[in-house]
């Protein structure tokens, strides 16, 4: 009798004990699955800031010859829409990412994107009433909105991953970046055959697709700390650049150097195709810019992916990237005027910026608190834009003067990028 009680307690016990794993495992997947579905669309919406922000100048290059035709405006006049907001951007920039640290992300995220898309729809009223002035203003406008846009979507990034998750996310942000970059002048070819002005009134689309995402599917984590004032906050900074600054500001200048030779090239294959014996515009011109950035954005993301704070293979990489940019960039010098060995020089040193901006990316914003990280971003950034914004101007300049100097140029600076981060910047094995 005992023996039997004994038995059927013991198939019991062991019958609990075998189920309850296979329920923990139930629950355990679903939660995996729970949680890839929300990194997901957490990831999409974060990607979602950038890719506004490029649409900014990048959407409207291809109407540019329509607006000075109509409106009866000089090149200079016209360049101003592009300046101008990019100024605009470039200064508010920091501004807004104290802001974000004294009080949070969102709430400078979503204003920003409806200022950007009110802009948007000032300029297409500017273009219809055909209101040169009235469109500078709105430019202005569009560029105070964009400055609280990606820079501040860097810092958020930082406070909400952690470890490897946060440098795939940056090279998401990256490659979300590439990818407005990509798309924006196709983009803004084939809205132009509406009519010239389309893209303006375009803008307050995607601005109120990426808010929705923030809103929805973006959860700020909370501050555990109170906000710091003005002036002790910006003592903060001080003490991080200067503790800090013999890499983090070469770290700033690297990472808008390579976005300043990049988009300088690529003015200056622009111009190329527009011109004889080429003579492409429109779309094709779009889809042949799009192969340099292309080879950016995979190799964003997949750096993104893989580099997981680990600060030997960031160190790698970044050398690696610029070895590759440097090499590229010096054939260019002597083959610049064969079309397509150039595309495929520029787009192998593209591969390379692709390697270098999500270690610096990952290396920028792991080096401060949270308190500090939206002012130390926002600063990167702002030389980002401030590079990409007078990147076509000065490359104009040097074409006047030689083609074969525009690569020299390019070829000198990448190499000092290099030499920048070959001995002054050396990350820990783990970067924080």
């Amino acid at each position: 009798m005992f023996k039997t009680k004994k038995k059927k307690l013991q198939i019991f016990f062991e019958s609990d004990i075998d189920s309850f794993p296979i329920h923990q495992n139930n629950v355990k997947k679903n939660k995996s699955a729970e949680q890839n579905k929300g990194s997901f669309l957490l990831f999409m919406s974060l990607s979602t800031v950038p890719i506004v922000l490029v649409l900014g100048n990048s959407m409207i290059i291809p109407v540019l010859p329509d607006m000075q035709r109509i409106l009866h405006i000089t090149q200079f006049q016209t360049s101003l829409t592009i300046t101008l907001f990019s100024v605009s951007a470039g200064l508010f920039i920091p501004v807004l990412g104290y802001l974000s640290d004294r009080f949070n992300r969102k709430i400078i995220i979503i204003p920003s994107l409806i200022v950007y898309g009110l802009g948007g729809i000032l300029a297409g009223f500017g273009a219809v009433w055909h209101s040169y002035s009235l469109i500078l203003i709105a430019r202005i406008i569009q560029g105070l909105g964009a400055a609280g846009t990606a820079p501040i979507a860097m810092a958020l990034v930082g406070d909400l991953f952690k470890g490897g998750t946060e440098s795939k996310a940056l090279g998401l942000i990256e490659a979300a970046n590439g990818t407005g970059k990509v798309l924006s002048p196709i983009i803004g070819s084939l809205l132009a055959f509406i009519v010239w002005y389309a893209a303006f009134f375009a803008f307050p689309i995607f601005c109120l697709l990426s808010l929705l995402a923030v809103i929805f599917f973006i959860k700020e984590p909370k501050k555990k700390k109170k906000a710091l004032k003005l002036k002790p906050y910006l003592r903060n900074i001080f003490t991080i650049l200067k503790k800090k600054g013999n890499w983090l500001i070469p770290s700033f200048f690297v990472g808008s150097l390579a976005l300043f030779i990049l988009f300088g090239v690529l003015f200056y294959l622009s111009d190329l195709l527009e011109n004889k014996p080429y003579s492409i515009d429109g779309v094709l011109k779009g889809f042949i810019l799009a192969i340099p950035l292309v080879g950016m954005v995979f190799t964003s993301y997949l750096t993104g992916s893989k580099i997981k704070k680990n600060g030997i293979m960031i160190r790698w990489l970044m050398n690696i990237g610029l070895t590759i940019s440097v090499i590229s960039l010096t054939f260019t010098i002597f083959f610049y005027k064969n079309i397509y060995l150039f595309i495929g020089l520029i787009t192998m040193s593209s591969i390379g910026t692709g390697l270098v901006l999500p270690c610096i990316n990952t290396l920028i914003t792991g080096s401060v608190s949270r308190k500090e990280r939206g002012m130390i971003t926002s600063l990167y950034n702002s030389l980002r834009f401030l590079g990409v914004a007078f990147g076509p101007p000065l490359f104009s300049w040097l074409v006047g003067i030689s083609d074969q100097l525009v690569f020299i140029t390019v070829t000198s600076l990448s190499s000092i990028a290099l030499l920048l981060v070959f001995f002054l910047i050396h990350p820990s094995k783990k970067v924080s």
